[in-house]
């Protein structure tokens, strides 16, 4: 199970009770830099962006694909560790507006990790160090270190051991 935690709603589904939950001047900044951040083609400029003005947490030499697109309302809940890849137009949630409750959880990425393009990591998950997520995977839980995956539902394709062996 996914690290997140619930907040029940009453009345209309959570998204239509939204500025309850967060600013609505957090969530128009926030869009705005990541919008700025997405089109840049400078790495150092889109994670000062990130760092600076949404509070994420992002190690060196870490590269965000053009496109690339952070949670717009809690992006404070994304770490990123050193010398990732977040591929072309990937998602990162740290959010979940349902019918009768919303959800937060912290999303973290290790070091070394490869995301492939058009990736959705989902709130609450961890990725661990040197792991390798497959292009148009739906990250639903967590990711071991050393692992491949791939998939919508996510699977383990090979562990660390496994890849190891490969090569």
């Amino acid at each position: 199970m996914r690290r997140t935690t619930r907040y029940p709603v009453n009345g209309a589904n959570s998204l239509w009770q939204i500025y309850q939950t967060v600013s609505f001047w957090k969530v128009l900044k926030t869009f705005i830099i990541i919008q700025i951040a997405r089109y840049t083609p400078f790495l150092n400029v889109k994670n000062w962006l990130y760092r600076t003005f949404l509070r994420m947490e992002i190690g060196e030499q870490t590269a965000f694909a053009l496109m690339a697109m952070p949670d717009t309302m809690f992006p404070e809940k994304i770490k990123v560790g050193r010398n990732t890849i977040i591929g072309y137009n990937t998602t990162i949630l740290a959010h979940e507006y349902l019918v009768t409750e919303y959800r937060l959880g912290d999303v973290i990425i290790g070091d070394e990790v490869m995301i492939g393009a058009n990736t959705t990591i989902l709130p609450g998950v961890v990725i661990g160090d040197g792991a390798v997520v497959s292009a148009g995977t739906l990250v639903h839980k967590d990711v071991p270190a050393g692992a491949f995956v791939g998939g919508n539902p996510m699977q383990i394709i090979y562990t660390r051991e496994e890849m190891a062996r490969r090569t």
